[in-house]
Order: C-alpha cells, then structure tokens, then sequence
C-alpha cells in the first residue's frame, strides 16, 4: 500500500517550480479593503465555519475574507475573463494543472458538484496553469469525459503568485470558495471530494445566505 508521499512523489519537481515562480514573480493580489468590499463575508464564514469537517475538513477560512475580484484568466477561446464577471454568483475556484496527479484526480468531482448545484446561483471555476492551454487540458476534459466544467486557463500562471502572496495556494491543487462580491471565505490546499454531501451542503449554505 502506497502512502500519499509516494503515491504523488512526481509531483515533487512540478511544487518545486510553483514554489519557485511565487518568489521570483512579483504579482500583485487584490489590495481593496475586505472591511469596504466584504460586507457579508464574515457572517458567511461564521455559517460555514462548523460545517468544515470530513472530507472537506481541511478548508481554512483564517486570512478571510480578501477581494479576490480582480484575479483575471482566460477562457478557452482566449478571450479575457475575470472573477468580477462572476459577480453574483458563489464560485468555487480550483488552479490545476494536467501534470498534476491529485489534480487529476479530483477533477470528477468537481465536474460532479457542477452538474448538482451548478446555475445561476453557483459555479465550479477550475483555472488550467498548463504552459500548452487551452488544448493540453481540452484534450484531458475530454479523455476523462467532463461534460459539465468549463475550461478556463491562465497559461503565464500569475494567479498563482497572486495567491500565495496570501497565504492561499502552497501546491497544486489550490481551491478557494468566492462569495458573489468575489470575497474570499475560505481556501483549500490539496484535493478534496467536492461532490460530497459535506461539500454539497457547505455550498448551499453560502448560496442560501447571499
């Protein structure tokens, strides 16, 4: 039987680099006040707070809230998208990438949380940092049969740096749950199984409370 050390012991070189970029890219996260921006942000974490357990128990809300709005990617057809174009809506925002083996991994689920709780009120934003997107992580959507996420990417992988500039990405991959002001309640550093009913019910109690 494998440990996770060894089972994901590839990943190693790919954190390596990661780590590397943050502290040589110098990228400037989101610098609005949470106090201005975030009105509802602390009552929400309040909520969520007792409900981060099993599964999903290794979410963090401490750092939170931060205006996370600004963070710019790009959809497939290489046009400009930014988290405030999800203004109104609860995001779950996942950066992976295909070399990623726990990336991989978890990207059913969260194609499966999608098609339960995706709409007008929620959406699973997964960010591709593939240096070869949109085709790289089209072609694995495809081989692996995700029918419910849509591809975005950020090939220059400046979210990235972004993030850990606050203490919310170390590794791949990095999760983030965004309330509809895009205000961060609360972040994830690994896999999880999104499509838990723990998951499920942490995420209708957000949307239920916007």
């Amino acid at each position: 039987m494998f440990s996770f050390a060894q089972k994901f012991r590839p990943l190693r070189a790919g954190l390596l680099f990661l780590m590397a970029l943050s502290g040589a890219v110098a990228i400037a996260a989101p610098s609005v006040s949470a106090q201005e921006s975030c009105p509802a942000a602390k009552q929400q974490i309040g909520a969520i707070d007792p409900m981060i357990k099993g599964p999903i128990a290794a979410l963090q809300t401490s750092g939170h809230p931060v205006d996370f709005s600004g963070l710019a990617f790009k959809r497939e057809d290489g046009s400009a998208v930014s988290l405030a174009d999800f203004k109104g809506k609860t995001v779950l925002l996942n950066l992976w990438a295909t070399w990623c083996a726990p990336c991989r991994h978890e990207m059913p689920d969260l194609d499966g949380l999608q098609a339960a709780l995706g709409g007008d009120d929620f959406e699973v934003v997964t960010v591709s940092l593939d240096r070869k997107s949109p085709d790289k992580p089209r072609a694995f959507f495809d081989e692996i049969g995700i029918e419910h996420l849509t591809l975005y990417y950020d090939e220059k992988m400046g979210m990235f740096p972004a993030l850990r500039s606050k203490g919310m990405a170390f590794g791949m991959p990095s999760t983030l749950i965004i309330n509809k002001d895009g205000c961060s309640l609360a972040h994830m550093a690994g896999p999880a199984a999104w499509a838990s009913a723990e998951a499920q019910d942490l995420v209708k109690t957000i949307v239920e409370s916007e």
